[in-house]
């Protein structure tokens, strides 16, 4: 009987993409996914440390595994990877006691999680294996992901990152930038297509830094024109982009290039000149509204979605002020804003002090996620009226009979499947849409027939 598999993923898309990596590894070595924990033979826990809350999950769910593994007379192996693995490496045996956790896989050596399990297996005191030691080496079989969505598919084209922003983690926890050849990204691209996936979410850490490691004046403009001349790609994402690499390009391509999404995600951190230099993010609120002004005059419909920290060292009412303002001017479609907290190994976590208090970052964060609430509403009800094309990418587990999916814009629309259908017949397919209610975090609307007289005429998503 083969031996069976669990992975909980915490965190970003780039984990959720290094778990279906993983999954491919190991049913490659035998394994079969398992249902849940009190069935698998091997349980992998593939971890986040960019916020504290995901790194305290980490924690709750090896007590759990722990509780499980005291009912059982054959308890699972443990096997902790990711980021907080990266990060702690042998400290997290001793947080443990080392009684539950088997082996320690850092970000750059999942290629090798299957032989370290069967090692671990192998040891007579189960004593734990670590290894957290950098790779160089990008590449990834392939056609051995096994994807998890039925209809995008996530393509890594970069691995780390070297800018070192004061709060965050990832270039001591994903080492330092690492590009994919072309050549390997598309042959990639293609065989997710051949799936019958039709959206492409291209990921690195600054995606659009990406340069060809064989040819450095390709860069990520040519391969956004690859991947949309690649026969069967329906949309392409990208994420997450830095501002000071929005160049013309890039601009260009996201206007020009039919299957590019009009949706930019482009995390400004803070509104405060004075905050961003603190943080290290080489753009200042100028530049940065600048380029959101430019963005909006030569792409008329992008849609712009950022992230936010809030109670960065040193801040006060007047910086939170500014980030106020600037999501007033920029008007942003969807934002992710988080309080900060002090990361292990930062530079904010070693030189600066976390002197603004907890009652205040979240009396700021707050105001923010109101004011970001209220310009979404008012964005969304602007398409009310509009008929849009939306890929429906999920059955609702909750209403019977209902479809959602997303606009080119990044939207989430449902609507109930069209004549009383088997919603699951329409995953994967594009359908015009008329938007008839619109609330904070999507819309509702309704198919229109093939032969319907609007079902041709799609609108811009502000309704235009």
């Amino acid at each position: 009987m083969a031996k069976r598999y669990l992975i909980d993923t915490y965190g970003c898309q780039m984990n959720v993409h290094d778990s279906e990596r993983m999954a491919g590894l190991l049913e490659l070595a035998g394994y079969e996914p398992a249902a849940d924990a009190s069935e698998a033979d091997l349980v992998i826990i593939n971890t986040c440390s960019v916020r504290e809350h995901a790194e305290d999950k980490l924690y709750t769910r090896l007590g759990e595994l722990r509780v499980l593994g005291d009912q059982t007379s054959r308890p699972p192996v443990v096997a902790v990877t990711g980021c907080v693995a990266q990060q702690e490496g042998t400290a997290l045996l001793r947080g443990t006691n080392g009684h539950l956790i088997d082996v320690v896989v850092g970000t750059q050596q999942i290629k090798r999680l299957p032989m370290l399990v069967a090692e671990a297996e192998a040891r007579a005191d189960r004593s734990a294996i670590v290894t957290t030691a950098p790779w160089d080496d990008v590449t990834f079989p392939l056609g051995l992901t096994r994807r998890t969505d039925a209809v995008k598919a996530y393509v890594t084209i970069i691995e780390g990152c070297n800018d070192h922003c004061a709060f965050c983690v990832v270039p001591s926890t994903r080492g330092h930038e690492r590009m994919r050849s072309r050549q390997e990204i598309l042959a990639e691209v293609a065989e997710a297509v051949a799936s019958g996936r039709p959206e492409i979410h291209l990921l690195g850490q600054i995606v659009n830094h990406y340069r060809a490691p064989d040819t450095p004046a390709y860069g990520f403009a040519d391969l956004l024109a690859d991947v949309d001349r690649t026969p069967g790609v329906e949309r392409i994402r990208f994420a997450s982009p830095h501002p000071r690499h929005t160049d013309a390009a890039l601009i260009e391509a996201i206007q020009t290039l039919p299957r590019v999404c009009k949706h930019l995600h482009l995390p400004v951190q803070s509104g405060s000149s004075r905050i961003l230099h603190l943080m290290r993010r080489r753009h200042d609120r100028q530049t940065y509204l600048d380029l959101a002004a430019r963005l909006r005059e030569e792409i008329p419909d992008i849609a712009l979605s950022t992230d936010v920290v809030v109670g960065f060292p040193g801040e006060t009412e007047a910086d939170f002020e500014d980030t106020l303002s600037l999501t007033e001017q920029v008007r942003f479609q969807s934002m992710f804003s988080f309080k900060y907290s002090p990361r292990p190994g930062t530079l904010a976590s070693r030189r600066m002090p976390d002197d603004v208090s907890e009652a205040d970052k979240t009396r700021r964060i707050v105001a923010l996620q109101a004011l970001q609430r209220r310009i979404q509403t008012e964005l969304h009800e602007r398409a009310v009226g509009a008929t849009i094309p939306v890929l429906i990418d999920s059955a609702s587990r909750k209403r019977d009979g209902d479809i959602s999916g997303r606009t080119m814009g990044n939207m989430v629309v449902s609507l109930e499947a069209p004549s009383g259908s088997n919603p699951e017949h329409w995953i994967g397919r594009t359908l015009p849409v008329i938007i008839e209610r619109a609330g904070p975090h999507s819309l509702r609307g309704r198919a229109l027939h093939p032969g319907h007289p609007h079902a041709d005429t799609l609108q811009h998503e502000d309704g235009s």
